[in-house]
């Protein structure tokens, strides 16, 4: 799933906790706990979607050196001799 999905996976875990309560309304013990259980899931797919887009949208640290380290290691280095 991708994140254009998101809407269609919100609405399934809406529906899943009202359907939740209607089954704790009618003492359906058995019906809450499998619905629990695949209220988890939605939840947990919503919260993995949502850190991929995020860090998909963050800017990338790649390391690059300072003007300082660049400066030692030319200056220092051994190979930077003739």
């Amino acid at each position: 799933m991708d994140f254009g999905e998101m809407s269609r996976l919100v609405e399934i875990r809406d529906n899943l906790a009202d359907r939740i309560r209607e089954a704790e309304r009618e003492g359906w013990l058995g019906e809450v706990e499998g619905l629990s259980t695949s209220l988890a899931a939605a939840e947990e797919k919503i919260a993995e979607i949502t850190a991929r887009h995020d860090r998909k949208a963050s800017p990338v640290f790649l390391g690059v050196p300072t003007l300082q380290q660049i400066t030692a290691r030319s200056v220092g280095s051994p190979e930077a001799s003739p």
